[in-house]
Formats: structure tokens, C-alpha cells, sequence
């Protein structure tokens, strides 16, 4: 399982939430986490000043890093916003 950190941002991001939806959010994450190469679920993103990689949950999208020793051991998860939103900097 990998380590999973969120940032400020992400943890005020999912306290905004509906509980059902920041549950569901929560619940893939943990799942992301426990797969062998959790970056066959991601999608690298273009604009790293928004996070390297995404993860797509419904109309949701958790934007992350990962760690630079090689192996992936931590995600951080950098924010979590609603697709129409997500990338507007």
C-alpha cells in the first residue's frame, strides 16, 4: 500500500464536499493506493503547476504527485474539484 498525504488545500477541498460524495472520493483513493502501479488508473496532466497526474472519480478529479525516488511510494494528493473547475488556475 502507498502512502497517501493530502495537503491543506485537498483536505478543505473534500470538507466542501457532500459527505456521500467526499466518502466516494475517500473510498478510490484508498483502492488507488493499494494497487501495485496506482498511475495505470492516472492520466499525466500537461500543466504541472496543477499536479503531475490525475485520477478521474465521476464528475471529480483528484489531482497528485508522486514521490521522485523512483518507486512510488507516496501520493499527495495536491487538490480534488469538480471537472468544470479543476483546471481554471
Amino acid at each position: 500500500m502507498h502512502q497517501i498525504i493530502y495537503a491543506h488545500h485537498a483536505r478543505q477541498d473534500l470538507k466542501r464536499l457532500e459527505l456521500r460524495i467526499a466518502q466516494r472520493i475517500i473510498k478510490k483513493i484508498l483502492f488507488f493506493s493499494q494497487q501495485k502501479n496506482p498511475l495505470i488508473f492516472a492520466k499525466r496532466l500537461t500543466n504541472a503547476a496543477l499536479g503531475e497526474y490525475r485520477f478521474r472519480v465521476g464528475d471529480y478529479r483528484i489531482l497528485f504527485d508522486v514521490d521522485s525516488k523512483g518507486a512510488i511510494q507516496i501520493l499527495m494528493i495536491l487538490g480534488i474539484k469538480h471537472r468544470k473547475d479543476v483546471y481554471d488556475l
